[in-house]
């Protein structure tokens, strides 16, 4: 069960970062009604995500990295970027909501710039962690209920 909710976090969290790339490519194409549809969208995903994670962590504690030796420096350094960008990609993505709500388009495109690389390294980064523990990790306990 533990794999599978995590299979599942790691599928909404790429289907999110699909979902900014329909919404760039909606709005670049000056598609004002569903671009926010699709942002919108990318944001229930990613919030679904975060629930999906937090209940694979909270039942089942986290998992570490067992694979090779050699690879053990590129997954750390793949997880620590991965890890700080998430924390930093959430504030990001309700600032830019916020101002989409209010009107305030031009700081909305500004700081989307560079909230949608974030966005789409987080949910690439994830999907790839996901795989990688899938073969190479093994339990190392937790919390867990």
């Amino acid at each position: 069960m533990s794999q599978l909710l995590g299979d599942i976090a790691a599928v909404l969290i790429a289907l999110s970062g699909v979902a900014v790339i329909v919404g760039v490519v909606l709005i670049r194409r000056g598609d004002r009604v569903r671009h926010p549809r699709a942002m919108l969208t990318a944001t229930a995903l990613a919030g679904l995500f975060l629930v999906f994670y937090l209940l694979k962590w909270g039942l089942y504690g986290t998992t570490r990295y067992a694979g090779p030796e050699e690879w053990r420096g590129a997954y750390y350094a793949l997880l620590l970027s991965h890890t700080v960008l998430a924390a930093v990609n959430g504030p990001l993505v309700l600032w830019l909501l916020y101002n989409a709500f209010k009107g305030r388009f031009g700081v909305h495109k500004a700081w989307a710039r560079w909230t949608v690389p974030v966005w789409l390294y987080v949910a690439a980064t994830g999907w790839v962690i996901d795989q990688v523990l899938a073969r190479y990790g093994e339990s190392a306990g937790g919390i867990g209920f």
